[in-house]
C-alpha cells in the first residue's frame, strides 16, 4: 500500500489536473459507469462522520473516503473537514493507496467549482467573489483563478480578522495568478458585480442577498450538505436561468439549499436543468445568454474521490513518490 501525503499530491497533481479529472468523472457518472451509494452520515456530539464509497468497473477500482466535519477543529488548529481516502484494487480487493483525504476533498470539491466556472462562466469574467475562509477556501479560490483570468477576487466571511489573515496568505500562495485578492467586511458588497461567486460555508442561513447577484454571474454553492444548512438565498431561483447539480439524486437527499426551498414552495423541480455530466454529454443546454444567472449546487459524490485518487495514484507511481507500506 502506498501512503501519499498532501505535499506529495501537490507535487504531481495540479488544480488544472483536478478540474479536468472532475469533468471526466462527471461524464462517466452520467453514463452510469459508477456505482455510488449515498454517503452514510453519523452525527456525533462534536460533528459529523461521513463515509463515501464508490466503485467503477471501467477503472478496475473501488474507493472509500472517510471524512469528518468537526466545526470546533479550527479552534484546535485543525481543519474543520478532516479524513483519508482509500484506493482499492477492484479485482483483488487489496488497498493500493491511502492518501490525505482532507486535501483530496478540498481539491476535488474546488475542482467541481472550477469545472462549473469553466463550462458556464462568462468568457469575459473579470471579478470573482468567495464567501467563506475555512479549510476548503484556498483550493476553492485557486479553482476560480484557474478557470478564468480574473482582475480581482473579493473574499468575505463572518470574522473580518480571519478574512484578512486568509487574504494575506492567499496573496502569497496564489501570487502566480496575478489577481488582486481583496478582503471585504460585507458579503453583499463582495458579491455585488462579481462574475463568478463561490459560497463555501456551513451556514444555516443565506450568507448574502440574491438581489446582489449580477445578471450573467455563475454561482457555485458548495457548503450545504445537510437539510439544516442553507447558504444560498432561495430568492435567486426566481432570477436564475439554469440550475445544475453534481448529482440531483445526492442533492435531493441532503442539501438544504435545494430541499428547503422545495418544501417552502419557492423552488420547483421544473426549474432543475440537470446534472453537469449530462451537459458534458450534450443532453442538456449550457449558458444561452450573457445575462442569465447560472447556479451550480454541489454536495460532493464519492465518484469524484475515487476518480481523483485513481489519477493521483497513477501519477505518484510514475513519479516514484509516496511511502510504500508492506
Amino acid at each position: 500500500m502506498l501512503l501519499i501525503n498532501r505535499d506529495e499530491i501537490k507535487s504531481v497533481f495540479s488544480m488544472k489536473d483536478a478540474i479536468e479529472t472532475d469533468k471526466e468523472c462527471y461524464k462517466m457518472f452520467s453514463e452510469g459507469r459508477f456505482d455510488v451509494p449515498l454517503r452514510a452520515v453519523i452525527s456525533g456530539s462534536h460533528g459529523n462522520f461521513l463515509f463515501m464509497p464508490a466503485y467503477c468497473e471501467g477503472l478496475g477500482a473501488a474507493g472509500l473516503k472517510i471524512v469528518n466535519i468537526m466545526p470546533g477543529n479550527p479552534d484546535r488548529g485543525l481543519p474543520a473537514s478532516i479524513g483519508q481516502v482509500l484506493l482499492i484494487d477492484g479485482e483483488t480487493g487489496e488497498v493500493r493507496a491511502m492518501m490525505d483525504g482532507t486535501y483530496v476533498t478540498a481539491l476535488r470539491t474546488a475542482a467541481a467549482s472550477g469545472a462549473a466556472f469553466d463550462l458556464f462562466g462568462r468568457r469575459n469574467a473579470a471579478i470573482g467573489a468567495m464567501i467563506g475562509t475555512g479549510s476548503q477556501a484556498m483550493c476553492q479560490l485557486e479553482a476560480m483563478l484557474c478557470a478564468r483570468k480574473l482582475r480581482e477576487v473579493r473574499v468575505a466571511a463572518r470574522n473580518f480578522d480571519k478574512t484578512r489573515d486568509f487574504v494575506d496568505k492567499a496573496r502569497k500562495e496564489l501570487a502566480g495568478y496575478g489577481t488582486d485578492i481583496i478582503a471585504y467586511g460585507d458579503t453583499n458588497a463582495a458579491v455585488d458585480g462579481a462574475d463568478l461567486v463561490t459560497l463555501v460555508t456551513v451556514s444555516g442561513t443565506p450568507v448574502c442577498s440574491a438581489e446582489y447577484f449580477k445578471p450573467g454571474c455563475t454561482i457555485s454553492a458548495v457548503g450545504a450538505y445537510t437539510y439544516d444548512m442553507q447558504e444560498l438565498d432561495p430568492a435567486v431561483f426566481a432570477r436564475c436561468g439554469k440550475l445544475y447539480f453534481d448529482s440531483v439524486t445526492a442533492v435531493l437527499s441532503e442539501s438544504g439549499d435545494i430541499l428547503r426551498p422545495l418544501d417552502e414552495g419557492t423552488l420547483s423541480r421544473e426549474q432543475f436543468t440537470g446534472d453537469i455530466g449530462d451537459y458534458l454529454l450534450g443532453r442538456i443546454p449550457g449558458r444561452e445568454s450573457d445575462e442569465e444567472i447560472i447556479v451550480f449546487e454541489n454536495v460532493g459524490i464519492g465518484a469524484l474521490d475515487l476518480m481523483t485518487a485513481y489519477r493521483i495514484y497513477d501519477k505518484a507511481m510514475k513519479a516514484g513518490i509516496g511511502l510504500e507500506w508492506k
